[in-house]
């Protein structure tokens, strides 16, 4: 059985809404499968795990880290 709610979205949330919806999604169903999908990733133990080990061989995700890294020392002020 569906029930209908009202929400109040902040502009970050209206941005996403929009995205979805550009996909061809009616509004409706990007709020279900947002929402659906939110609560997958909470049931998830692991998925912060594996994201995390995604992340750690991703070449270029590492090499930006680094030369941000970079940057962030050379900013630094002198001690």
């Amino acid at each position: 059985m569906s029930q209908a709610i009202s929400v109040r979205l902040d502009d970050e949330a209206v941005r996403a809404l929009t995205k979805l919806e550009a996909t061809g999604l009616t509004r409706s169903e990007a709020i279900r499968l947002a929402l659906v999908g939110a609560a997958a990733r909470l049931n998830d133990k692991g998925s912060l795990a594996r994201e995390v080990a995604a992340l750690e061989t991703d070449e270029s995700d590492r090499t930006e880290m680094l030369a941000v890294a970079d940057l962030m020392e050379r900013l630094r002020a002198p001690r």
